[in-house]
């Protein structure tokens, strides 16, 4: 049995939909089970977000996933009749055909469960099954989407739902990249790459694979095969591997320019106040990745942290209204950042990994307002205009253009 999903690009076009088909019809000429997952055609949901901007500035959560749910369905009823009219036997499916439930956070619901009967149904009939990517249904049967790039996590889900042999993430690229090829020309492609650094790399900001469709896939163990709708190459394999003693210690590194950062100023000091904050924070839903406490000696202390883009509304409003609650003097917002990441399980045991990316970064003449780390990961956050200039440095300086690594 073989998932495959095919993103925006894929089918962005009725000839790209057409020779997916093709491809499509290789894989059931060679005895396989075949279920795809389709992402809306290249530009659809972009262009559905502008239409409902038209109407109003902030659409309601559920009204947009009802709106946005249409571009897979749209792509999915085409690669079915492609299918059909190559003489295979498919059939389309939405989430809620196909028993995809999920939580009711419009948006960015999480997938609770799949019902697979469907689609195993479908199989057993000989037909190809399609299915959307993206979306589900919520316990009152309202039309969820699981966030940007879901479609990934759709395919991985449903690959570990009915046990699948594998289950491949065809896009516009040949695979995973030591960085944005279209930022560092020098970038090399990865072969293969463990789970956890692309973990990483993904919650880094990495243009790779949706983060959450790469934590299910290392739960349930599926190696993921990123490779390329464009041609017939071997692209990248995604599965958990023994780190060598010859690894490069830094894998791969990332660059976000989609975070905000948001600052209480003048918060008392006081036990409960941080527990609070993202307490509130968290009911609304919003993502927080990077968090800075500052202490000062009047008892009083800043606090920062950084959400995409995407929560800032939510996130600032919530964060002015707990901040009137606790006495704190002002609530601030930085749109003119960027995060560059460095991520590699060789971090693990090698030391100097951070004084190299401070000094790398300090002979930049970048200053680093934030800094998280993990075990196999250092981020920091810098001005936007920085960005690309310390991602082109730090890939440099830790042997990753492939004029370095031969």
């Amino acid at each position: 049995m073989v998932v495959q999903k095919y993103g925006g690009t894929s089918v962005g076009s009725v000839e790209r939909i057409q020779a997916v088909a093709k491809r499509i019809k290789g894989y059931v000429e060679n005895g396989d089970d075949v279920v795809v997952v389709a992402s809306a055609m290249s530009g659809v949901t972009d262009s559905l977000i502008g239409l409902a901007q038209q109407m109003t500035p902030q659409p309601a959560d559920r009204e947009l996933d009802m709106l946005l749910a249409t571009g897979e369905q749209t792509s999915c009823a085409l690669l079915a009749m492609a299918l059909h009219g190559i003489g295979l036997d498919a059939i389309s499916l939405n989430g809620s055909q196909v028993g995809i439930r999920t939580d009711p956070f419009h948006s960015k619901a999480k997938i609770l469960q799949i019902d697979g009967k469907r689609i195993r149904a479908e199989l057993r009939r000989g037909k190809v099954v399609v299915v959307t990517g993206f979306q589900g249904t919520t316990a009152l049967n309202d039309i969820s989407t699981l966030g940007r790039g879901g479609s990934d996590l759709s395919a991985v889900a449903i690959a570990a739902a009915l046990k699948a042999d594998v289950c491949e993430i065809f896009t516009d690229v040949d695979g995973i990249y030591t960085a944005d090829p279209r930022v560092v020309p020098d970038a090399g492609k990865l072969d293969v790459i463990d789970f956890d650094e692309i973990l990483e790399l993904a919650a880094r900001g990495a243009k790779v694979m949706h983060s959450r469709s790469i934590e299910v896939a290392k739960k349930y163990n599926i190696p993921l095969h990123v490779r390329s709708s464009f041609s017939d190459k071997e692209g990248t394999i995604i599965m958990s591997t023994r780190s060598s003693i010859e690894e490069p210690v830094v894998r791969g590194i990332a660059l976000t320019e989609k975070e905000v950062k948001i600052t209480i100023a003048d918060v008392p000091d006081k036990p409960g106040m941080a527990a609070m904050m993202f307490d509130e924070l968290s009911r609304v839903n919003a993502n927080i990745d990077m968090i800075v406490q500052n202490v000062s000696h009047d008892r009083h202390t800043d606090i920062s942290f950084t959400v995409e883009k995407g929560d800032l509304r939510k996130a600032y409003d919530t964060a002015k209204d707990v901040a009137k609650r606790i006495g704190a003097r002002d609530v601030l917002c930085d749109e003119d950042i960027a995060k560059v990441s460095i991520v590699g399980i060789g971090m693990r045991s090698h030391s100097g990994v951070a004084s190299t990316c401070f000094s790398v970064l300090a002979k930049n003449k970048i200053n680093i307002e934030m800094i998280s780390t993990s075990e196999i990961s250092i981020s920091c956050v810098i001005k936007k205009q920085y960005g690309k200039d310390a991602l082109k440095a730090l890939h440099a300086a830790f042997g990753l253009d492939r004029k370095k690594r031969g």
